[in-house]
């Protein structure tokens, strides 16, 4: 009798994980709409393609079916929000992936910024890392920001480095700026506590994965950041009247499964202002 309630228990375990793999390779297509109450005849959007914590030694879709998921979405701006490995010799795996998202032909260009695994890298391999995005088109912004023109209006990237390894530096990130909309992208989203007197319209993080595992909350969150401790760890948020979204990511860490989450490829629509005033105004 206990050998054969021993069996039981071992396929109901075979079971549960073979399922929780499974769920890593359904991935969602989550579209968000930031302000809907906006006119878009004088607000015209910005799309922007988010992807975040690839994790390319754990990561359930190759970069063809990536390709095709998003191949008809009309795209303006990609944003890649750190984590992209944890391994010096998985490098050469994100060249594909950077490759296909060259092929969506962004409007204006693609961004990047880093998160805590990247930093586990030696500084030449790091190094490395950088020049490989930097060489496949992709911006790597490092508590910097970049203006660009878009429908004749100044759009602010602004990139913050990764809080979670304390490389943030909001007064650098957010230098020179001139009036505009400002979106932020960064990795771990704890940083927007310390966002009050910094202005953004938007900010894009990841960092969470959603939990990843949750039973049925995600406790083992709970050493990274206020944040988690507030059962904030994916979608879409307000602090001091300014939105921020938190991806689930593409990719996993550790062991190689999901419970309670899914991974994520997410399009953005931003409203464009034609001055900080407006979009202080607006939200």
């Amino acid at each position: 009798m206990k050998f054969l309630f021993m069996i039981l228990v071992l396929s109901i375990l075979f079971k549960l994980i073979k399922k929780s793999y499974q769920n890593t390779k359904e991935i969602q297509i989550n579209e968000i709409t930031v302000n809907k109450h906006l006119s878009p005849e004088q607000n015209p959007s910005l799309s922007i393609l988010q992807l975040s914590d690839l994790h390319l030694e754990n990561i359930s879709i190759s970069p063809e079916e990536l390709y095709q998921k998003i191949i008809n979405q009309p795209i303006d701006i990609i944003a890649l929000t750190g984590d992209f490995l944890d391994r010096s010799w998985t490098i050469p795996k994100l060249i594909p992936y950077l490759e296909v998202l060259n092929k969506i032909n962004a409007r204006y260009g693609m961004y990047a910024v880093l998160g805590n695994h990247d930093y586990v890298l030696k500084k030449k391999n790091l190094d490395k890392l950088i020049q490989t995005l930097e060489d496949h088109n992709c911006k790597v912004l490092r508590n910097q920001n970049e203006t660009i023109l878009v429908h004749g209006r100044p759009v602010n990237i602004i990139g913050v480095d990764d809080f979670s390894t304390k490389r943030s530096d909001l007064t650098a990130s957010y230098a020179n700026l001139c009036d505009g909309t400002n979106l932020v992208l960064t990795h771990d989203p704890n940083v927007v506590l310390n966002m009050k007197d910094y202005h953004f319209d938007y900010l894009l993080s990841g960092h969470l994965h959603g939990g990843q595992i949750c039973y049925p909350k995600a406790y083992h969150l709970v050493k990274m950041g206020k944040l988690p401790r507030m059962n904030i760890i994916k979608g879409m948020h307000m602090i001091d009247g300014k939105p921020y979204y938190i991806s689930e990511g593409l990719g996993q860490t550790g062991i190689n499964i999901r419970v309670g989450s899914r991974p994520e490829i997410t399009i953005h629509k931003l409203p464009l202002f034609s001055n900080t005033k407006q979009s202080q105004q607006a939200i």
